[in-house]
C-alpha cells in the first residue's frame, strides 16, 4: 500500500512541475496588449497608442522602450525599476518635466516635442552610460550640465528650442551638438574650451549678429559648422573681424559664411564626401521618431524639426535640399554630418510631411504593421510553447507508463 501511495506522488511532483513550467511561460511571453514587441520581448515599440501612463506588463529586463506620440503628462519614477534598459524614445507626449530616476543604464534618450522649460543639472547626474540625448523641440530656455558628468556622451541635440546663450559646462566627449533654430545671440568666453572632439556643429537659424574673440580657437577636431541665417552684422568690422578671419582660417567646413557671397567655406570647402540617403530616397531629417505624424488619437502632430543631420531646412541652404542627385553646393561639395538613427522600425507609419517623398501611404503602412505585429507575437509565443511542449511531454511520457503498469 505504501508503495503504491509513493507511486502516485510521483505524478503530482511532476504535473506540479509542468503547471509551474507553464506559467513561467506566460511571464517569458508577456507583451502588453496594446504594444510591439520583438527579440525576446526586450524592444518594446508603444508609440502612437493614445497612452495617458505606463502601459501594464512590461517586463523588468527590456533593452529597448518607445512611448513616443503619445498623451505621457509624467513619467516621474515610473521608469526606474527598468535596470537593463539601453534606448529611451518620450518623444512628442506631454512632458513638462524631464522625467526623475531614469535607468542609469540608459546609452539613448529621445525626448523631443514635447514641452520641457528646464533640464536640472541632477536630471542628468547619474547617467555616465549615456551617449545620445535628444530634446529638441521643447521649451528649454535653460540647460545646467555638471563638470565631469555624462562622460560617454557624444551627440547632443538641443535644436528648435528657445536658448539665449550657448549652454555652458557641456560634456567634454562632445562629437556632434545640434543648437539650430533657438534665439542665440551669443557665446560666453571659454563656453567651448572643452570641446576639443567636438566635430559636427549646428548654429544656423539663430539671432547672432557676431561672435566673441577666440569663440572657436580650441575646436580643433571640427569638421562642420553652419552658421546661415543669422543677421550678422557685416559692417562692425570690429565686432566682426574674428568671426571673418576664422572662417578662412579653418579646417572645417562652414556652411553659411557670414558676409560672403559664397555659400561654403573655410580651408575644407574643396571635400566631397558622399550625401547618405534614407531607406525611401529622402533625406534624414533632425527628428528621431520615425512614427506616425498621426497618433492612434487622431491628435495631429507637426512635421520633426528640421535640425541636425543629413541636411537642414533653412531658406539659404535650399540647395542642400535638392534632389539627391543636385545636392552640391555651388562649388561642388555636399554637406555630410551625423545622423540620429531611428532605432524603432517597427512604429506605426513613417513620417509623412510635405517636404519629404514617401514610399507608402499611411493606410498601407498602417495594413503592414498590424500584419508585423501579428507575426511577430505568434512567432514569439509558439517558440515559447513549443519549447514549453517538449518539456512537458518528456516529464509527462514516464509518468504515464508507470500508472499503466500499475
Amino acid at each position: 500500500m505504501e508503495k503504491r501511495s509513493a507511486m502516485l506522488r510521483f505524478p503530482v511532483l511532476e504535473l506540479a512541475c509542468l503547471l509551474v513550467l507553464l506559467l513561467m511561460g506566460e511571464v517569458l511571453s508577456i507583451c502588453p496588449r496594446t504594444c510591439l514587441c520583438t527579440r525576446s520581448h526586450r524592444e518594446v515599440d508603444c508609440s502612437g497608442r493614445n497612452l495617458s501612463e505606463l502601459p501594464d506588463g512590461l517586463q523588468h529586463n527590456i533593452h529597448t522602450l518607445n512611448l513616443s506620440y503619445n498623451s505621457l503628462v509624467e513619467l516621474h519614477y515610473l521608469l526606474s525599476r527598468f535596470a537593463h534598459l539601453r534606448t529611451l524614445d518620450i518623444s512628442y507626449n506631454l512632458l513638462t518635466d524631464f522625467p526623475a530616476s531614469l535607468p542609469r543604464a540608459l546609452w539613448e534618450i529621445y525626448a523631443s516635442g514635447n514641452g520641457m522649460r528646464l533640464l536640472d543639472k541632477n536630471d542628468t547626474a547619474y547617467h555616465w552610460n549615456l551617449k545620445t540625448l535628444d530634446l529638441s523641440g521643447n521649451e528649454l530656455e535653460r540647460v545646467v550640465f555638471i563638470n565631469n558628468t555624462l562622460p560617454n556622451l557624444r551627440s547632443l541635440n538641443l535644436s528648435s528650442n528657445k536658448f539665449w546663450t550657448v549652454p555652458t559646462n557641456m560634456p567634454a566627449k562632445l562629437q556632434t551638438v545640434d543648437l539650430s533654430n533657438n534665439y542665440l545671440v551669443q557665446i560666453l568666453p571659454a563656453t567651448l574650451d572643452r570641446l576639443p572632439d567636438l566635430a559636427y556643429f549646428y548654429l544656423h537659424n539663430n539671432r547672432f549678429s557676431s561672435v566673441s574673440d577666440r569663440a572657436f580657437s580650441k575646436l580643433t577636431g571640427l569638421k562642420l559648422i553652419t552658421l546661415n541665417d543669422n543677421p550678422w552684422v557685416c559692417e562692425e568690422e570690429q565686432n566682426i573681424s574674428y568671426l571673418l578671419s576664422w572662417v578662412k582660417q579653418t579646417p572645417a567646413r562652414v556652411v553659411g559664411c557670414p558676409c560672403f557671397t559664397r555659400h561654403v567655406c573655410g580651408r575644407a570647402q574643396g571635400d566631397k564626401p558622399q550625401p547618405r540617403l534614407t531607406t525611401n530616397g529622402g533625406w534624414h531629417f533632425a527628428s528621431y521618431t520615425q512614427s506616425s505624424a498621426t497618433g492612434s488619437s487622431g491628435r495631429v502632430y507637426g512635421r520633426p524639426m528640421p535640425a541636425v543631420t543629413e541636411s537642414y531646412a533653412s531658406n539659404s541652404a535650399a540647395v542642400l535640399l535638392k534632389p539627391p542627385s543636385n545636392r552640391t553646393s555651388s562649388h561642388g561639395s555636399a554637406v555630410h554630418p551625423p545622423v540620429f538613427k531611428s532605432r524603432f522600425p517597427l512604429t506605426s507609419s513613417s513620417v509623412t510631411t510635405p517636404d519629404l517623398p514617401r514610399s507608402t501611404t499611411p493606410s498601407s503602412t498602417t495594413s503592414a504593421t498590424r500584419k508585423t505585429a501579428s507575426v511577430i507575437r505568434s512567432t514569439s509565443t509558439s517558440s515559447t510553447a513549443n519549447a514549453l511542449r517538449a518539456v512537458a511531454v518528456n516529464l509527462l511520457l514516464p509518468t504515464l507508463a508507470m500508472m499503466t503498469v500499475t
